[in-house]
């Protein structure tokens, strides 16, 4: 399998510094760390060392032979970390339009070509009777027994994701935790906390989520997602100018009722919690027409 040109091989190689064989500022260790949290890879299974052992040759051969959504979900994932090392060195900017040929090569990887009008590149189309589709799948969790509707739910927020080319990850443990699954929003990546239960949450679930991604990297974000809402004491004592955002059941019928697209959602509602530290913003508030 081969998804990238030399071409755009020798961009990647300019972009996050490999020529002498290192990758940024990793470390062997800080490496593998990454890719485990972010794309839960084990960079160090000696299958990606096959074209050699250096942290660039093995970046080489797995972009080279992992499936597309995985190479975008990569390429992401580094140049997020490669603008918050640049943020924190202050570091002017080295490569002419570097974050446009990086969209460049994700659209090609993402199957739209440059010129598409309609949307970035990689948008996806979407499919309006996946939509249905997945309308009615939301309304039959409601008929499941208790014990059930949190898998089941995890499950439709994942195909939600994916109809909108957020590139989803399933859930996943970690020692000592579990994670509802993860999405790939613009340059950031989303850990995902879903909850379905039968009264509005209050602010200890809101901290314990909180508290899975102060542990991550620092460009890590959340969306926490609860089908009978937040109480408003709980939303009140959790505070303000967190990283995490907030999605209730009425939200997504909302969305999916007026077929609002998920990705403008979530960019009303990271852009309102930038400009208000409020956390949750309800869809009716954010889309008043």
């Amino acid at each position: 399998m081969t998804n990238i040109r030399a071409i755009d091989m020798m961009l990647i190689d300019d972009l996050f510094d490999m020529s002498s064989g290192y990758v940024l500022n990793f470390s062997d260790r800080t490496f593998a760390l990454f890719f485990a949290s972010e794309l839960g890879v084990n960079i160090d299974d000696p299958r990606y060392a096959q074209g050699g052992n250096s942290k660039a040759k093995r970046l080489r051969y797995f972009l080279q032979n992992v499936d597309k959504p995985t190479v975008v979900r990569t390429l992401n994932a580094l140049w997020e970390y490669r603008e918050a090392l640049r943020a924190r060195a202050r570091e002017s900017e080295r490569i002419e339009d570097a974050g446009k040929k990086l969209r460049s090569l994700i659209g090609q990887l993402g199957g739209r070509p440059d010129n598409a009008p309609s949307a970035p590149p990689g948008s996806p189309i979407i499919n309006k009777a996946k939509i249905a589709q997945i309308k009615g799948d939301l309304l039959s969790i409601t008929a499941l027994q208790p014990h059930t509707r949190g898998y089941a739910f995890e499950k439709f927020l994942r195909d939600l994701f994916d109809v909108y080319g957020l590139l989803p990850q399933d859930p996943f443990r970690l020692r000592g935790e579990q994670i509802d699954g993860s999405f790939q929003f613009g340059n950031e990546t989303y850990l995902v906390e879903a909850k379905w239960h039968g009264k509005p949450l209050g602010v200890a679930e809101l901290h314990v989520f909180h508290g899975k991604i102060e542990q991550k990297a620092a460009w890590t974000r959340g969306l926490f997602v609860s089908n009978s809402g937040f109480t408003e004491e709980g939303l009140a004592a959790f505070g303000r100018g967190k990283r995490v955002i907030c999605m209730d059941g009425y939200d997504i019928y909302e969305m999916l009722n007026r077929e609002i697209a998920l990705d403008e959602v979530l960019a009303r509602k990271v852009r309102g919690a930038a400009e208000t530290g409020a956390p949750f913003l309800r869809v009716r508030d954010l889309f008043t027409n």
